[in-house]
């Protein structure tokens, strides 16, 4: 078992791996970026066990990263929205998604397309329009389901959803 120690480190980068570093930790931040915000859909999608789930979103919500909003009172349900902290990961798995887009998509195509909400422009590797040149956050950005999206991707079922942020 790693622990979570860091006394020897210089670097911030093992602290921000305690927080995201193990994978299903991403996948969440992923799937609530694409839409995919209550429990159940989360788990389904992913297919992660449920008690694997909930120990890493009460990590995401301790850490900052996600918030809870209540959205059924009887009997109370709630779904997990990413908090600025968690929105400022979105870099992060843009760079991943593109590093996997080069060197790991599936052969029918990349599952997922950005592109720039204001002219539809592709999103580049430094998060710029590659039609208008503009430097583009997450809330300037939709994801659409790529030609190596399968059938049940969350962005089928809702293509071009706004971000999780809202």
């Amino acid at each position: 078992m790693l622990g979570n120690d860091y006394d020897n480190q210089v670097c911030c980068l093992a602290s921000a791996l305690e927080v995201v570093g193990e994978r299903w930790s991403l996948l969440i931040v992923r799937n609530v970026l694409l839409g995919l915000r209550r429990f159940d859909e989360i788990q389904a999608q992913l297919g992660i066990a449920r008690n694997v789930l909930h120990t890493r979103l009460t990590k995401l919500l301790d850490e900052g990263v996600l918030e809870k909003r209540l959205y059924q009172e009887h009997p109370p349900r709630y779904e997990y929205r990413l908090t600025d902290k968690g929105l400022d990961l979105w870099p992060t798995i843009v760079a991943l998604m593109q590093w996997g887009n080069r060197y790991a998509a599936p052969a029918a195509g990349v599952p997922v397309l950005l592109t720039h909400r204001g002219c539809g422009g592709a999103v580049d590797g430094h998060r710029i329009c590659e039609v208008c040149g503009a430097r583009l956050t997450v809330r300037d950005v939709r994801a659409l389901p790529g030609p190596g999206a399968s059938p049940d991707h969350p962005l089928q079922r809702g293509a071009g959803r706004e971000p999780a942020a809202a």
